[in-house]
């Protein structure tokens, strides 16, 4: 299997370091093929241009080479992984920017007319979520009725044809023990292996 890992956090050190580094490995550690990005480092630019806010027509060619190379891979994978905090409910700039960069018409989606319903392009059937937070489960799903999970599961993923989403989210990270965290990275490389097993 061919598995795009993709983590949005600025801090090298961050237990999302910890976490892509550990399903990176794992996955590789079960036969599939790679593509780790790590949105930061890369220095991707999640700043959407003009001409790129098109919702029906196919997109053009991408000028930016890091963009066109993060398009071309996506429509090939078998499966996403996505690791990110909760920062405000919302994942961190640059993953929402890839979103709106990458996944774009003609690329990971068709769409006839603006009301239309969507046809998913992209060949990637399943993905996996990974979201540290702070935020208490239970405040989460009934104060703020857990938006992430409906971003992701309602909204970006089912779009573009990726039916089975996965998440786990790890909570709360800062008052987290080191034991803790390693059963957390534990959790992650099983999440990771039962995505492509």
């Amino acid at each position: 299997m061919r598995v795009g890992v993709y983590l949005a956090h600025p801090r090298p050190g961050s237990f999302n370091h910890a976490l892509f580094e550990a399903v990176v490995d794992e996955l590789r550690a079960q036969g599939a093929e790679v593509l780790p990005h790590d949105l930061y480092a890369e220095g991707f630019s999640p700043l959407l241009t003009a001409e790129e806010t098109g919702t029906v027509a196919a997109s053009g060619t991408a000028g930016d080479g890091r963009l066109a190379l993060h398009r071309a891979e996506v429509a090939t994978l078998d499966a996403l992984v996505l690791v990110h905090p909760n920062w405000w409910g919302m994942p961190p700039a640059v993953l929402t920017g890839w979103v709106q960069r990458v996944v774009v018409p003609g690329v990971a989606y068709k769409l006839g007319t603006a009301d239309g319903e969507p046809v998913g392009l992209l060949r990637a059937g399943r993905a996996l979520v990974l979201n540290t937070s702070d935020t208490p489960a239970a405040r989460e799903r009934e104060e703020f009725g857990d938006p992430l999970e409906r971003i992701w599961a309602a909204c970006v993923l089912p779009y573009v044809g990726v039916a089975d989403v996965r998440r786990r989210v790890f909570r709360t990270v800062t008052d987290s023990s080191g034991a803790e965290r390693a059963q957390w990275l534990r959790q992650a490389r099983q999440d990771a292996a039962a995505l492509i097993g």
